[in-house]
């Protein structure tokens, strides 16, 4: 009876420990969803605003974030300016984000959008065809892919972040 109490206490000791350890390696947002193994991404392609194809494989090496949005998303609105200032944080000199458009929507009134939001630090990206959405599942947007360095998903977005939260900067700053 001694060894199975000893037993239990360990088990709980560790689920303790590792909720514990775990609450403060990511910031506390209800919409962050963390993979529970980093998912391979292989040939993952999109254009720019002048129609040339992104490849994602030329950015090994960079922590990304793609960022579905459209101009008639409320939520897309509102985080905008947030990863528009994350870009340019100097802590993260190793981050790249890509803002690409799934509303099947024209250039210009993408354009325009960036432009009412004084947006600044990218250029505009697209996915015309709705694959690249397709093929990361998307339930919604806006919805945010972080890509580490290895090319893999390792967490998703769903719905609004302040991307310019300073727990959130944090731990951004540990996979830069």
């Amino acid at each position: 009876m001694k060894l199975l109490t000893h037993k239990f206490l360990l088990v709980i000791f560790y689920l303790l420990s590792t909720v514990i350890s775990y609450s403060t390696e990511q910031p506390d947002f209800k919409n962050l969803i963390v993979d529970s193994e980093a998912k391979k991404l292989k040939n993952i392609e999109f254009k720019n605003n002048l129609n040339e194809i992104i490849k994602l494989n030329d950015y090994r090496g960079k922590l990304v974030i793609l960022n579905f949005w459209a101009t008639w998303c409320t939520p897309c609105r509102e985080e905008m300016p947030h990863l528009d200032t994350l870009q340019s944080i100097n802590k993260l000199e190793n981050l790249k984000i890509f803002p690409i458009n799934v509303g099947k929507e024209k250039i210009e009134k993408a354009e325009k959008f960036f432009i009412e939001l004084k947006i600044k630090n990218w250029n505009r990206y697209c996915d015309d065809t709705v694959e690249l959405a397709n093929l990361f599942s998307l339930r919604g947007i806006s919805t945010s892919i972080i890509i580490n360095k290895n090319g893999e998903e390792f967490e998703r977005i769903m719905g609004v972040v302040d991307f310019t939260d300073k727990k959130f900067v944090e731990w951004l700053s540990k996979y830069n």
